[in-house]
């Protein structure tokens, strides 16, 4: 190539390297057709279009081989395109097939009062529109307003197809008639359920919740409901529940010595052996009680501040806490008598095991000497052949510890259930609901003992295990 060329050695050093390339190489000789001249003629307008229309290379293919039958084909086309783009320093378009092409002046101005719109379906449709009809992405829109390009889309359809005045400008889907009628059926039952008593539809409660509501909506009806629909709809009508917490302390200078123990003990526990959490309940007055139930927000429920008592009664119980099972009694007195009488019950009761634990909290009855002796006594090798008993063990609680005592949630979960909103008679009607509590309760627990807490007679503050953060017991429904 050097020797067929006419350089020399002199201007070689005087050119650049591409410069020397170019003359050393044989030039190719790039000649143009016709049919390539006249498409490259046709280039400008078609990129004008681009740009001011809303089309494509496609579509202007098409339109090319309408007019020239033997031109190009589409793939040759388009690289005759971008190298004329290239030469030519143009720009590329970007196509956008969603884009608007036309909105008239009218159509224009009632969009721009959606847009300074408070309602946000006016100024979602109206910002994705006015950007559509700029040419704006719609993967931008959809950022930009928080809605699906899918959304954007079926706005694009109908406005291009039916105009701006089918636009819905409801967020979700319309709701039929018959079902709005429905829903009001279904809100003006649940009202009529809250207004009765639970107890004419055989629900030993006072008062409603969500699951007694559901049940008896149920069965009165036949037509089942979940909880959640029944909370909607009973928020919706006005109702509501108040309530309030208080915070317990214990000033016991041996705290965390007697929390120890008790924790050892039941992370220690055998088969053999059972754990009990004892107090007892009241005394309670029968009277008309006060409480939680629903009512419309703007109505307080009152009761008689002067009332004349029916009679009173204290619940003496015990809770084991690996089967969940209460054992209970009434007492004329709090004392270490009922103590005794309690022992002597449950050494009976659970005379199979090994070993059974007390445990209750500091009140004077509880540590008294005459029911040391008594404990003293029941653990006697004579005693404990004789009579066949287990080995009693005391681990109390700690002072002001009441929080801790599991037994305090049952009787708030019992107390919400048949004490609070009552209104008995007679001393034996509120010993009856007491009774049917327990025993269903236990009845629960026996059939599904990973339940605690979950049924409606387990439906204490907290779950009814030993944890030091449990506030077990409840003022509020005492």
């Amino acid at each position: 190539m050097y020797n067929s060329s006419s350089l020399d050695h002199a201007d070689i050093l005087n050119l650049s390297a591409n410069n020397v390339a170019a003359s050393v190489r044989p030039q190719k000789n790039l000649h143009v057709n016709d049919r390539q001249s006249r498409l490259i003629d046709r280039l400008t307008q078609y990129h004008c279009r681009l740009e001011k229309e809303n089309t494509n290379l496609k579509i202007l293919w098409q339109e090319y081989r309408q007019i020239e039958p033997s031109g190009f084909k589409y793939s040759h086309f388009v690289d005759v395109y971008h190298e004329w783009r290239l030469k030519n320093g143009v720009a590329k378009v970007k196509f956008n097939k969603w884009r608007i092409k036309d909105i008239s002046k009218e159509t224009e101005k009632t969009l721009r009062t959606w847009r300074a719109s408070n309602l946000k379906s006016q100024w979602e449709r109206a910002v994705a529109l006015l950007d559509l009809h700029k040419g704006v992405q719609i993967t931008i829109i959809s950022k930009k307003i928080e809605r699906s390009c899918k959304t954007i889309k079926k706005w694009h359809a109908v406005f291009t197809c039916k105009g701006l005045e089918h636009l819905d400008l409801h967020r979700t889907k319309r709701i039929g008639e018959q079902v709005v009628n429905n829903i009001k059926l279904k809100k003006e039952r649940i009202v009529k359920l809250i207004h009765e008593s639970p107890s004419l539809h055989n629900i030993n409660r006072t008062s409603w919740s969500l699951k007694t509501l559901a049940q008896a909506y149920a069965i009165f009806y036949g037509e089942s409901i979940s909880k959640s629909m029944i909370s909607e709809y009973v928020r919706s009508e006005g109702f509501t529940f108040k309530k309030a917490r208080t915070v317990l302390t214990s000033p016991d200078p041996d705290y965390r010595t007697k929390l120890k123990k008790i924790t050892n003990i039941l992370s220690n526990l055998k088969q053999n052996e059972k754990f009990f959490s004892i107090d007892e309940f009241g005394p309670v007055a029968i009277k008309i009680r006060g409480g939680r139930s629903f009512s419309p927000k703007d109505q307080t429920r009152t009761i008689p501040q002067m009332q004349k008592s029916k009679g009173s009664l204290i619940c003496t119980a015990a809770l084991e806490l690996s089967t969940n099972q209460v054992t209970h009694f009434y007492s004329n007195k709090k004392n270490t008598a009922e103590m005794i009488k309690l022992l002597e019950l449950l050494i009976c009761k659970y005379s199979a095991e090994e070993r059974i634990y007390f445990s209750w909290d500091a009140a004077s009855w509880h540590a008294s000497k005459k029911l040391y002796e008594k404990v003293i006594e029941v653990n006697e090798p004579e005693f404990r052949n004789r009579h066949h008993t287990p080995h009693v063990e005391l681990a109390p609680l700690p002072s002001s510890a009441q929080f801790l005592n599991v037994i305090e949630s049952v009787f708030s979960g019992m107390a919400k259930a048949v004490i609070h909103n009552s209104d008995y008679q007679a001393i034996d009607e509120c010993k009856l609901a007491i009774d049917r509590y327990f025993s269903e309760r236990n009845q629960a627990f026996l059939e599904n003992p990973k339940r605690a807490g979950k049924k409606i007679w387990g439906e204490e503050v907290v779950c009814p295990v030993f944890n030091e953060s449990n506030n077990c017991k409840d003022p509020k429904y005492r």
